[in-house]
């Protein structure tokens, strides 16, 4: 594999492994939990503090995949340093999410809408990446360099709540 191509896959690749190791930490507090609640093992006894745990474990769980091919889509197809950020505070947020859940419902909310924020970015970075690839293809106009740019500049004020 060239350097290129290496330096354009890293950042997206690191910030793959650290939603590895994210996931790893929610599944074992879920784990913990569990056995915490009845000693036994992984059974779901209703228990509030369980099901919080569950829940949130399982919401952060179904907007995963997601999570993955807009951060892949947007770093291969537009500018990897831009999705790896936008993929980095996507996992603070989600985190801030997870604990914000096993509180009280509604400090879960901030870093919802936060991350629907950022899954928007990367999903506007990839549709940017598409259309620059059929207007190369079709009309030989290449803005790579534009977008590149502008998503660069953009991505900082993803910062902002």
């Amino acid at each position: 594999m060239d350097q290129d191509t290496l330096g354009t896959i890293a950042p997206l690749a690191i910030v793959t492994l650290i939603s590895v190791v994210q996931n790893a930490f929610f599944a074992i507090k879920v784990e913990h939990e569990s056995k915490h609640c009845n000693g036994k093992g992984f059974q779901r006894l209703g228990s509030s503090a369980f099901d919080r745990v569950y829940i949130a474990n399982q919401n952060c769980g179904h907007t995963y995949p997601t999570f993955l091919a807009m951060l892949w889509c947007a770093g291969l197809l537009c500018s990897p340093a831009p999705a790896a950020f936008a993929g980095l505070v996507y996992l603070f947020v989600r985190q801030k999410y997870f604990v914000g859940y096993l509180g009280e419902r509604t400090q879960s909310t901030p870093g919802y809408l936060f991350g629907k924020r950022i899954i928007f970015f990367l999903f506007l970075m990839s549709v940017a990446g598409i259309l620059n690839y059929y207007l190369v293809f079709f009309f030989r106009s290449d803005f790579e360099k534009y977008i590149k740019m502008m998503t660069s500049a953009i991505s900082p004020l993803l910062l902002i709540p």
